[in-house]
């Protein structure tokens, strides 16, 4: 997709993103489990977005950096009653611009991390996320599970229909490169608005092998952050790693 970069995605769905994306997880136990990986201390969100997740956090006391890419996301997330608890840092989350051995946990929730759109930028995040921790911090993504039977080659499909609106998904699946290209394309009496977005995801073994890189052992996989375990026909994990040997 040309011309798709960094602040792609935030500059088109900022607008959006709340109404649209509000319930895609569970923002309390979200939060609660964050916390409790936190014990206390300073927490980083990758692609902080709008603060759908930092915001509750800071107002339950805990100390939050949020890093995006998106001026459009950022800004909401000041405007938002709270906002102005999280610090927020416009920057790409490949090139982490914060202070080493600063955080206990830093966690990208929802698919967030596979918004690195390639290998590489996903493993230089992987790198600076590890600089950005104190020693035995802990990194949590949360992803979809790829299924055991791969995933179809895309084509249209229908998000929504409203009275003034409708919305129609676009998308291609490249199955060697584990990239999808999208577009949402909201058509209305005003005009047609396309809303861009690219996945580079990877399977869990995949995420394992790159954490390790970065210094990262696995220390617990769930299906959900209430800790369920995963199973065949779970289609979401949220993996821990943590800095250094598990005890």
């Amino acid at each position: 997709m040309k011309g798709y970069g960094p602040a792609s995605y935030g500059e088109s769905f900022a607008d959006v993103y709340d109404s649209w994306y509000h319930d895609v997880s569970d923002v309390g136990a979200t939060v609660a489990g964050v916390r409790t990986l936190a014990s206390r201390g300073p927490i980083l969100e990758l692609g902080v977005g709008t603060g759908r997740l930092a915001v509750p956090l800071a107002a339950a006391g805990e100390t939050v950096v949020g890093i995006d890419a998106s001026s459009a996301m950022l800004t909401r997330l000041a405007a938002k009653p709270g906002g102005h608890n999280v610090m927020c840092i416009k920057a790409d989350m490949a090139a982490l611009p914060v202070a080493p051995q600063g955080f206990t946990v830093a966690f990208a929730a929802f698919n967030t991390f596979f918004n690195l759109t390639d290998g590489s930028a996903q493993q230089r995040c992987l790198d600076r996320v590890a600089a950005a921790l104190r020693p035995g911090g802990c990194l949590v993504i949360e992803g979809f599970l790829p299924p055991s039977e791969g995933l179809n080659d895309g084509g249209v499909s229908v998000r929504s229909v409203d009275v003034d609106t409708a919305v129609v998904t676009i998308s291609e699946h490249d199955a060697a490169e584990q990239l999808i290209r999208g577009q949402h394309v909201e058509l209305s009496e005003a005009g047609i608005r396309m809303r861009p977005w690219m996945l580079h995801y990877r399977t869990p073994e995949q995420l394992d092998s790159a954490a390790s890189a970065a210094g990262f052992l696995l220390e617990s996989r769930w299906a959900n952050w209430q800790g369920a375990p995963v199973t065949d026909h779970s289609e979401v994990h949220v993996s821990v790693y943590r800095l250094g040997p598990v005890s």
